[in-house]
């Protein structure tokens, strides 16, 4: 079973029905959806998402001399994958590792002026003696 913590990468053997794989797994590699775990698979040359329950245990440890061997033939290629892998997976790991940025401060909206205003400019006020009668001549009782 691949294990990180002897090695930040382990290099292991996938052994199925279809034949034997050589995997490796970085433990740089962002986290995958739960449950799952991301390995680089050398026949396709690429990393892969894999479902951990069923893929652990077929997953068998190299010796020292068959990883060496892998290293000779898959490293170059395994380097390449996996430094365009991370580069598509940099916003969603620096979003993992980054601590929370404070909320912006919120603006407070300035009051609109009225291009049409003038600070000097008068009221305008209906005069009280628009539309008024004087009646007090029409009560006249003398």
């Amino acid at each position: 079973m691949y294990n990180t913590s002897k090695e930040p990468v382990w290099y292991g053997e996938l052994r199925t029905v279809r034949g034997n794989t050589i995997l490796i797994h970085d433990k740089d590699f962002p986290e995958a959806s739960a449950g799952r775990v991301y390995f680089y698979n050398t026949l396709r040359d690429a990393v892969i998402e894999y479902a951990e329950d069923i893929v652990k245990v077929n997953l068998h440890d190299l010796n020292d001399e068959e990883i060496k061997a892998a290293k000779a033939e898959y490293e170059a290629n395994w380097l390449v994958t996996r430094e365009s892998f991370m580069q598509q997976h940099a916003g969603w790991v620096e979003a993992i590792h980054a601590k929370p940025a404070p909320a912006p401060k919120k603006a407070k909206p300035e009051p609109e002026v009225d291009a049409d205003d003038d600070e000097t400019a008068e009221l305008e006020v209906d005069s009280l003696d628009d539309g008024f009668d004087d009646w007090s001549d029409d009560d006249d009782r003398s």
